[in-house]
């Protein structure tokens, strides 16, 4: 079987494949986008900032020189 095809069919049958989530999974899901749009009315623009300068240390480390 010519490549191209396998990788066709691979991804026509990934495709295809539903999932069922549970009522549990669909409740968490609905809370928490509600809960984002809660947080971002309630957290000042200050706290946003330092929680985003929190978040980027904790990704890339210390700050560079300058910043």
């Amino acid at each position: 079987m010519d490549l191209n095809v396998r990788a066709f069919r691979t991804v026509q049958a990934a495709l295809a494949e539903t999932t069922t989530l549970s009522k549990r999974q669909v409740a968490s899901r609905k809370g928490g986008l509600a809960g984002g749009r809660a947080r971002a009315k309630s957290v000042s623009p200050e706290r946003r900032k330092e929680i985003a300068k929190a978040a980027s240390l904790a990704r890339w480390g210390t700050p560079r020189e300058g910043k």
